[in-house]
């Protein structure tokens, strides 16, 4: 074939997760004959844990529920010849320690000449450069079939992958472009829908990685202190370096997963601090991917005169949605100013280097987040490097809920029983909150239907595999514990229509 060759898998899904152990079970379906696959069918849930619990839904709702005498890694759930009854989305999951695992994966069972598509996702990234052997990997429904790769523009099949024992093939891709995959269960048969495509890209480096001080993309520190940066890449095992400018910052370094490493910098090594970045490469290759955004350390020895801060409009209680100005004044030009949100940790909100000798930090459509005790320091950038001691703080509070989030879902009109429902639920909340809780509400509930912990402002709320149960109304909501606890309002309420419902 040409672009790469092919690897066989078995029939379980490896997870991309290093940090914690894959419990979804897998589900696929053997016929008894693959000349007429839907003539006599077998479901089959394979647990990744011994378990004597296995539940089989369809369109999101329990077919049959089976408890063992003895524990198993599998179970098998005959369907026999496909009828309008057996037609659907299916799913399973087994027992875990007194509990259930999340759903496996989706399997679609429809009885129609033309076979249902496979699923297509790429491993580890969705991108190549020299070096990096990027893999697709095409999950089909049936167990035994023959898997088919092809390329947008190709007029032959990029790659053929027989699988007599499992239900998935994986084929090492080495060129740019738009790849789709299907099977087919015999040498005759025609193949099935094609899966929904994937893009390829080819980059001449790596994508960047991502390089934080305790979670942001700066600090201020007294000099003589030691710093720990997190740099983040894309994908796992590989080289990492740290660098000031153009130099390379050696020292010691510990990891919790492959995919990152922790640099640690005592005195010697933060200098007079400045800006940081990391990059990788591929272990044994010798182009680094590029450069992550600056990671910056500025270091006060607090031998300077401390500033002075002010809000405008000069009010401790602001309204909320305005514009509040913090201006923190030193004795000279040529300074570099941060402002601090004080709490349990400090956290810088923003860096500025003005002309004069003001920098003025905007808070805008200030709300109960903003709420806090706020100080601002000034170092010198040129030698000796002095700092300043903080400046008086300053307690800015808004009173009130913060503002009501938008809800809305992805898609129109009624969900198709066995599909996922997908609700976005859109906040306005500032980048000073490190994390926030999105949490989706069924109507009259109390409890979250799905909740998703975020650093963005506006997440996607799924609802898995939706069934007839599902439907009603639902309202999103945002909350933190972090730097100051809060909690939204309601949304407005949004509708979810499940057909046949």
């Amino acid at each position: 074939m040409r672009g790469g060759e092919v690897i066989h898998r078995g029939p379980a899904l490896t997870s991309t997760c290093h940090a914690v152990f894959e419990t979804r079970p897998n589900l696929w379906a053997e016929a008894e004959s693959l000349l007429e696959p839907w003539a006599n069918l077998t479901l089959t849930c394979q647990a990744r844990l011994m378990t004597p619990d296995f539940e089989l839904f369809k369109d999101g709702v329990t077919q049959e529920l089976v408890h063992l005498d003895l524990p198993a890694m599998e179970h098998q759930f005959p369907l026999g010849a496909v009828t309008s009854d057996t037609r659907g989305l299916y799913r399973c999951r087994s027992g875990l320690n007194s509990r259930w695992t999340q759903l496996s994966n989706l399997l679609e069972v429809t009885g129609a000449e033309s076979l249902p598509p496979p699923l297509l996702s790429t491993e580890p990234v969705s991108w190549i450069t020299p070096g990096l052997k990027m893999k697709l990997l095409c999950h089909g429904g049936f167990r035994g079939v023959t898997f088919l790769l092809r390329r947008e523009g190709d007029d032959q099949f990029l790659g053929v992958a027989e699988a007599p024992k499992d239900a998935e093939a994986t084929f090492s891709v080495h060129q740019p472009g738009n790849y789709s995959c299907s099977y087919r269960t015999h040498e005759a048969g025609a193949p099935s829908e094609p899966s929904a495509t994937v893009t390829v890209e080819e980059l001449e480096a790596p994508l960047p990685p991502t390089l934080s001080f305790q979670g942001e993309s700066a600090g201020v520190l007294p000099r003589g202190a030691s710093a720990t940066l997190l740099c983040v890449a894309p994908l796992s095992g590989v080289e990492f370096q740290l660098r000031r400018g153009e130099e390379e910052l050696r020292g010691p370094r510990s990891s919790t997963s492959p995919d990152r490493i922790f640099f640690d910098l005592n005195a010697a090594a933060l200098g007079n601090g400045g800006l940081y970045t990391c990059r990788y490469r591929l272990r044994g290759e010798q182009t680094w991917s590029s450069d992550s955004a600056p990671a910056e350390l500025l270091l006060s020895d607090e031998t300077l005169p401390a500033p002075e801060l002010s809000a405008h409009p000069a009010t401790p209680h602001p309204a909320p949605g305005t514009l509040v100005q913090l201006r923190c004044r030193a004795p000279r030009a040529g300074l570099r100013f941060a402002l601090v949100r004080e709490g349990a940790e400090r956290r810088v909100h923003r860096v500025l280097s003005p002309a004069g000798t003001e920098a003025t930090f905007e808070l805008r459509d200030v709300s109960v987040v903003d709420s806090a005790n706020y100080s601002c320091v000034y170092v010198d950038t040129a030698p000796p490097f002095e700092g300043s001691a903080p400046s008086a703080p300053l307690e800015l509070r808004v009173d009130g809920p913060p503002p009501r989030p938008r809800l809305r879902p992805l898609s129109h009109g009624a969900v198709v029983p066995g599909h996922d429902a997908v609700l976005r639920c859109e906040s306005q909340v500032p980048s000073v909150v490190p994390t926030v809780i999105f949490e989706l509400l069924r109507a009259d509930e109390e409890e979250p239907s799905t909740k998703l912990w975020t650093s963005h402002p506006s997440a996607d709320l799924v609802l898995t595999y939706v069934g007839p149960q599902h439907a009603g109304n639902y309202s999103c909501r945002y909350r933190s514990w972090s730097p100051k606890p809060f909690v939204s309002e309601l949304s407005d309420p949004v509708e979810l229509q499940v057909a046949g419902s």
